[in-house]
Formats: structure tokens, sequence, C-alpha cells
């Protein structure tokens, strides 16, 4: 016998219940559409109004995230600038140990406005797509490296420096582009679980021996004369800082969902562990600004931050399970892009190459 079943005009609505009989079963539908091209009105405005909220989140986050890059860029060039001053008075500079930079205004503007950055930054995540938010970080690259330093520092970059950071800011974006979007997380418990996996403390571990290896033990004999130990250590670090972030926040939004976050132990772990990190990434970017160009530090910096931060949370979440061949390939051509991009910007930052020269 044939299934059948009878509707009414109130029971035929989106989202109602309906009963299939048959000769010996019974089954609970639900009506999940409609094929009716004259859906009702109330339908049509709910639909229209979920579309005009979601595009004014999307360019909501997109300004955050260009008032992010443009403050984060800028705070660069006042740090910068208080390190300066603090080398014409004559005080022990930030890469021989120096504190004298926290009595400066100028790099306490920097420092500001850099938080400033970040909360715009964070705050863009909350509104649009990683996917979207993450490769405007690259802007923050142009501005302080290929436009304030140049016209408040004096800095300059040659023809292929300048290419190079093009290189770089292009092989970031491709992979973070390619990259898999973030496991939704909603709970401390949620996130407690996931930094609980095998995997995952494995990786932390093998970063806090190599970042411990580069502070006690490279640092001290190749930090003065190479570019990449110091910020390499502010990248590592970063990978810290950006998961304590993301837990904290899952943090607040719980406390004010009602749930017992303060009995929670994760939340002070993740304040203990942020504190940390913050403070050494200070600590030695302020070394590598006191002594290389900043037009060469910045680029340097996002690429390897982007590239190790990216890569933790393809391990924190489980992310590459969902990846398709085509973004394995643009992950891996992203990072051989930055690679190349890394070595124009190291390799040929002494050359005497300009537009006239050609």
């Amino acid at each position: 016998m044939s299934p059948y079943m009878t509707l009414s005009p109130w029971s035929s609505r989106l989202g109602s219940l309906i009963t299939l009989y048959c000769s010996s079963q019974q089954v609970l539908c639900q009506i999940v559409g409609d094929l009716n091209p004259q859906a009702p009105s109330n339908v049509t405005s709910i639909s229209w109004h979920e579309r005009f909220t979601k595009n004014y989140s999307f360019y909501v986050g997109l300004g955050l995230a260009f008032l992010s890059s443009f403050l984060i860029g800028s705070s660069v060039i006042l740090k910068k600038k208080g390190l300066q001053r603090l080398v014409a008075s004559g005080a022990t500079r930030a890469v021989d140990g120096g504190f004298g930079y926290l009595k400066d205004s100028m790099w306490w503007a920097g420092f500001l406005t850099m938080a400033a950055g970040e909360i715009a930054n964070f705050g863009a995540y909350a509104f649009a797509p990683a996917t979207v938010i993450t490769p405007l970080g690259a802007l923050s690259v142009l501005i302080s490296s290929a436009i304030l330093s140049s016209y408040f520092l004096g800095e300059s970059l040659n023809l292929l420096g300048k290419l190079g950071c093009v290189i770089c800011v292009t092989g970031s974006t491709v992979m973070v582009i390619h990259a898999p979007e973030e496991e939704k997380v909603t709970t401390v418990i949620e996130m407690a679980a996931k930094m609980k996996d095998t995997g995952y403390i494995v990786f932390a571990v093998l970063l806090l021996v190599f970042c411990l290896i580069l502070i006690f033990v490279v640092a001290p004999r190749y930090g003065q004369r190479n570019i990449l130990v110091y910020i390499v250590i502010c990248s590592v670090i970063g990978a810290f800082s950006v998961s304590a972030v993301k837990g904290l926040g899952i943090t607040i939004k719980n406390f004010f969902q009602g749930m017992p976050v303060v009995r929670h132990p994760l939340p002070y772990i993740l304040s203990l562990i942020l504190a940390l990190s913050l403070s050494t990434q200070v600590n030695f970017l302020n070394r590598a600004l006191d002594i290389f160009n900043t037009s060469l530090v910045f680029p340097i910096y996002y690429v390897f931050f982007t590239t190790i931060v990216v890569t933790s949370s393809i391990i924190l979440f489980k992310e590459w399970h969902s990846m398709s061949a085509v973004d394995i390939v643009g992950t891996l051509s992203g990072f051989v892009t930055i690679i190349l991009g890394v070595f124009m910007l190291h390799a040929f930052r002494d050359l005497d190459m300009s537009q006239t020269r050609l």
C-alpha cells in the first residue's frame, strides 16, 4: 500500500512536523522546503532581513580589519621612534637588556596603538570570516614598511626588497585563503578537550623547546647579527598567545551566557600563558626593532607569525581532515612563495638596486 498523508494550511508551514503512514510503519517528518513559488510573506521578509544582517556584519568586520591594519602598522613606527629617542638619550638599549623604553611616552603611544589594533582585529573576526580578515593583516606590513617607515624614519627598501615584500604578502595571503576554517568551539570544556589532544601537546612541547633553545642558546650569540633570530622567537611565542586569546574569548562569551566558567581551571591557565607570551613577544620585538630596519622586521615577522599561527590552528582544531587537494596544493604553494619572499628580503637587503640602475 502506498504511503499517504494529509496536510492542513497550518501544518504545511516550514519547520512543521507531519506524520507519514503506510501499511506497516509510521514515520515522523519535518518540512524543510517549499516548492510553491508564492512563499508566505513572513518567510520572504525574514530572508531579506537575514541577508541584510549578514551583509551588514561583513562590512563592519571589513572596516574593523582595515582599521586594525592601520593601527598596527602605525604602532610599529611609534615604537621605533621611541627606541630611537632612547638611543639618543644615551640610555641602555633594548638589545642590551635595557627597559628604558618603558619610560618613553612615544613607545607607550605605540604600545597602546597596537593594543587598540589588536582589539579591532579581534572584533573583526566576530563579524566576518577568518579567510577574509586574516589576509588583510598584510596591509599593516605595507603601511609600516613601504609607506610610514620611509616617511617618518627615513628608512628605505631597495627594489628587490620591495619586490620581496610584495611576494611575502602574496604568499601569506594565498596560504591563509587555502587554509581550512577552524572547527567551531563554543565552550570552555570543548576548548580544554582540544588542548588535551596528544597531537597538539606534542606540537606545543616542540615549539616550547625550540623557543627556549633560541632564547638561551642562539639569541646571545647571533641575535644582534641575524634578523631572523628575534623574529622567529616572537612568531613561535605568538602561537601560544593567539590560542590563549581565543580561549579567553570563549570564556568571556560563556560567562555572559551564565555558564560556571569561573570554576574551570583553563581560563586561569590561559591568562598566565597570555601574560608570559605577550611580555616575551614585546621584549624580543623591541630588540629586533632596536637593531634592524623596520621595513625588514615587520614583513618578516608577519610572514613567520601568520605561518606558525595557521599551522597551530590546523593542529589544534584538526582542520586538515577537511582539506581538499586544491587547498593542500594552495597551502604548499603559498608557503614556498613565502620562503622566496623572505629570501629576497634577507639576501639582497644591502644591494644597491633601484629603478634608475635598471
